[in-house]
């Protein structure tokens, strides 16, 4: 077997992907970026163990309607800085595999 050598930035991008997905396990998660899923579980707990913490947050709310437009917009703005931040990840993960797989 081939240990592969991940850059921190990945693995960080990793472990913020799987926090930003609260309904995501590790496995889904691990098999979209093409990682081992021990290997993803163990920069998890790395990442819980650098910030104190026992294990994964509490799940954040879904989308629920807003009282105010103000309220709605603010929500909907969070979600695209959310749903840009997963496509920035997948993006970085894509280009370091299309590197790695050069004939």
């Amino acid at each position: 077997m081939v240990n592969k050598h991940y850059p921190p930035e990945f693995k960080a991008d990793a472990v913020a992907l799987y926090r930003s997905r609260p309904g995501a396990t590790i496995a889904q998660i691990a098999d979209d970026l093409g990682v081992n899923r021990e290997t993803l579980r163990s920069w998890v707990r790395l990442d819980d163990q650098r910030r104190g913490e026992a294990g994964r947050p509490a799940a954040t709310a879904k989308l629920q309607p807003a009282g105010t437009v103000e309220e709605e917009n603010a929500e909907l703005r969070r979600r695209v800085r959310e749903l840009e931040e997963e496509r920035d990840i997948l993006r970085k993960a894509a280009r370091y595999f299309a590197g790695e797989t050069r004939w």
